[in-house]
């Protein structure tokens, strides 16, 4: 019934694809982000994910996540007010439709920054969006950027890291990702990202220009 209702949604949904970007903790996914935002700030929304854990430093509530109790997400969850929703160390993780829809109402291309489970659950809908999958060189590097953060207690990076290990692989599973961008290279890892958006951001671009 859930997913019913949610294939109704998307088909009322018109406009640019979406865009899913998926990977573990400390890929450099904010990064990339910021830098397709920053270039392209007419043509990318980002739809903002609600959390229910506590904000990093220099996190924005709002722009970075709508941080909020784990009771109202519950709520907001059970009344059937999320594309998708994940746990993962204790704290919940969704993307609203209104967050998606805000963007849809601005004709831009919006993006999801979302978990596997969260790719799994928008599999099961019409969304069709593009999905990519920004993976690490390696655990080990991964492992480097993570406690280079110094955000993580010993025991929560060690279950990013082995939800890492999860994640790695089911980025090699056929037909999940439009894109796999083993981000070794900023630089390198952004210039393949931009091209494969290129075609949706001429789009809204030309959709843009005639408005």
């Amino acid at each position: 019934m859930f997913i019913r209702h949610l294939a109704r949604f998307y088909s009322a949904m018109a406009g640019p694809r979406p865009v899913v970007l998926s990977g573990p903790s400390g890929t450099g996914k904010s990064t990339l982000l910021k830098k397709l935002m920053k270039e392209y700030s007419n043509v990318f929304g980002f739809s903002v994910s609600h959390t229910t854990r506590n904000p990093r430093p220099g996190e924005v509530n709002g722009k970075d996540y709508h941080y909020v109790t784990r009771e109202a997400m519950q709520a907001a969850i059970n009344q059937g007010d999320f594309i998708e929703n994940a746990e993962f160390s204790g704290n919940l993780y969704g993307t609203s439709k209104a967050a998606v829809q805000d963007v849809k109402d601005r004709n831009l291309i919006c993006i999801l920054d979302i978990d596997m489970q969260g790719v799994k659950n928008i599999k099961s809908t019409d969304l069709n969006p593009i999905y990519i999958s920004i993976q690490p060189p390696s655990l080990d590097i991964l492992e480097t950027r993570l406690r280079d953060r110094k955000t993580e207690s010993e025991e929560n990076l060690q279950k990013r890291l082995n939800a890492a290990k999860v994640e790695i692989e089911f980025s090699k599973e056929a037909g999940v990702f439009d894109l796999v961008i083993v981000n070794d290279n900023l630089d390198d890892a952004y210039e393949q990202l931009r091209d494969a958006l290129l075609e949706e951001i001429n789009r809204v671009k030309k959709i843009n220009l005639s408005s």
